[in-house]
């Protein structure tokens, strides 16, 4: 091998490396992926040999609540999966009409790809919590669902115990709800939708009856779909780099080898 065709060699292997390098830089630094909201706690640890804080998110506490089939429902049914919340009751007089509306436009939009048969994707689910489950009961619950024609497969409304809604909505999702104690009018409720990703963490809060606020909801939830769990890493992860680096010497060593073994043969 002459020096010509070792350089070739080397500039072959170099070339897709450093382009490897700068287009996962580029890609890191360009995309922007939803926050996280509701810290737990912040910690500063040691990590590549530099001090950072790393915080402990807020993980939404399980709950018990029944659908609109009559099903019994905890975040265990939705394990691994994405959700988007709303909250309403179905004697509201206002808004509530409008932000269901607009929940089945979005669950309508989001399909797996396929271009025939099941097209539902099966990785994001959407939650109604009824904030008058006193008066929403299952039947009522069905009504509704039938009313808007919403698919029980990927969107339940949920009912049950108020004390239970009450503080999933206001303590762990820290969305403002005013009780109207049974009248329609006195109801203060929110008009938000909480994006909560897999690991049961606050992504995101979206006014539900703004089209602008409902894009960028939109455009946050195709980034959490390809968002990887920091819980599931696998074993090349964090280790590409290295192992980038270590075939380039290796590669360079042999052809190093091949020249100084082709130069002793002349």
């Amino acid at each position: 091998m002459n020096k010509k065709a070792l350089y070739a060699v080397m500039l072959a292997i170099l070339l897709p490396l450093v382009a490897y390098f700068i287009v996962k830089n580029k890609s890191e630094t360009a995309v922007q992926m939803p926050r996280h909201y509701l810290p737990d706690s912040t910690v500063t640890i040691t990590k590549n040999g530099k001090r950072v804080e790393d915080t402990a998110w807020h993980q939404l506490i399980d709950f018990s609540l029944s659908n609109q089939e009559g099903k019994k429902i905890t975040w265990e049914n939705l394990k691994g999966k994405i959700v988007i919340a709303d909250f309403f009751f179905t004697h509201c007089p206002t808004i509530c009409p409008g932000l269901t509306l607009n929940m089945k436009r979005l669950a309508e939009s989001i399909h797996n790809g396929q271009r025939v048969g099941d097209r539902t994707n099966k990785q994001v689910h959407f939650l109604s919590f009824s904030i008058d489950p006193e008066r929403d009961s299952v039947e009522r619950l069905k009504y509704w669902a039938d009313r808007f024609q919403i698919n029980p497969e990927n969107w339940w409304l949920l009912t049950g115990d108020k004390k239970e809604i009450y503080n999933m909505v206001i303590d762990e999702m820290k969305v403002g709800l005013v009780d109207g104690n049974g009248v329609d009018t006195n109801f203060i409720h929110s008009d938000l939708f909480v994006l909560i990703d897999s690991n049961r963490h606050v992504r995101g809060y979206y006014h539900g009856l703004d089209s602008v606020s409902l894009q960028h909801l939109s455009r946050d939830l195709v980034l959490l779909t390809m968002e990887k769990d920091p819980k599931g890493k696998s074993f090349f992860d964090g280790k590409l780099q290295l192992m980038a680096v270590v075939f380039l010497i290796a590669i360079f060593a042999v052809g190093l080898l091949f020249y100084f073994f082709r130069k002793k043969t002349y």
